[in-house]
């Protein structure tokens, strides 16, 4: 009788430390998912209290349209139409993204390899990044004349300072213990610029291509609204001068997701190629 009490109380143990595992097993799957969710279910939140607000304090459209009219008027408008304007404006910040990373990495390597490069042309940098794009963008379109170009280059201008400046930075954190290690084997310039003080300047050249993402959109925005026959920033402009506000959002919400999209695009290559930049956490 001893042993089989035994028996069935150490059975029921082990049940019970199973079912104990089992629930936790649950509640940290439970958790993830609500942790992983909670962003889209803010934005739930935010559009509930949104279409509410409207509807309760009857908001005229045209000062605030509510969700469920901005749904309407972009789907009022024609695929083929979004499609156009979508692309224009993507194509203009791909380019000039594509031309900001081209430039200011080599800009960034050579600034932080030469002092006199460092004192000379950083100001000059400084100076470029602290004139009003606006101001300065019909400018460019008058010289540049239409087309892509004026719009590339005005872009450009906007992305590329969070590129050099992070990638100096990144590039001069190498620890000096490193350096004078490399130097003492005899390591080369370029090979103490490739192996040694780019990959410590990963994360920085990454936090700063995030960055710039988003900026090449709004300077491709930037650059539709002073000269452009199509276009987020050209539609969203047309429809505000013809008041349909809710179009006008439309066109607005579009080019959040593409923001987002690039930024998210970014973080992909990061985490695919260089996951041993991320901290932990996120990897």
């Amino acid at each position: 009788m001893n042993s089989r009490t035994i028996s069935a109380a150490s059975c029921s143990r082990a049940r019970l430390r199973s079912e104990v595992k089992a629930a936790a097993g649950i509640g940290v799957f439970v958790l993830t998912w609500l942790d992983r969710g909670l962003p889209f279910i803010a934005i739930v939140v935010l559009l509930l209290f949104w279409e509410g607000a409207t509807r309760l304090f009857a908001i005229p459209s045209f000062l605030l349209p509510a969700p469920s009219a901005i749904l309407a008027a972009a789907i009022a408008v024609p695929p083929g139409i979004w499609f156009g304007h979508i692309w224009a404006t993507l194509r203009v910040a791909l380019m000039g993204f594509g031309l900001a990373v081209a430039v200011s990495i080599p800009l960034a390597v050579c600034l932080a390899s030469s002092k006199f490069l460092s004192r000379t042309v950083y100001p000059l940098l400084v100076v470029v990044q602290s004139t009003p794009i606006v101001a300065v963008a019909p400018i460019i379109v008058v010289t540049l004349g239409a087309g892509d170009l004026p719009r590339v280059v005005i872009t450009f201008l906007i992305t590329f300072f969070p590129i050099v400046v992070s990638t100096v930075t990144g590039l001069q954190s190498t620890p000096e213990e490193l350096i004078e290690l490399s130097r003492s084997l005899r390591a080369g310039r370029k090979r103490e610029i490739l192996h040694i003080r780019l990959p410590f300047a990963v994360p920085h050249i990454f936090s700063a291509l995030k960055i710039s993402t988003t900026l090449a959109v709004i300077g491709a925005v930037v650059a539709e609204f002073v000269a452009a026959e199509k276009g987020l920033g050209f539609f969203i402009a047309f429809s505000t001068s013809n008041f349909r506000i809710p179009t006008a959002f439309a066109g607005l919400v579009i080019l959040v997701a593409i923001s987002l999209s690039l930024f998210q695009a970014v973080s992909f290559v990061q985490r695919r190629f260089v996951g041993w930049s991320l901290p932990k956490a996120k990897q």
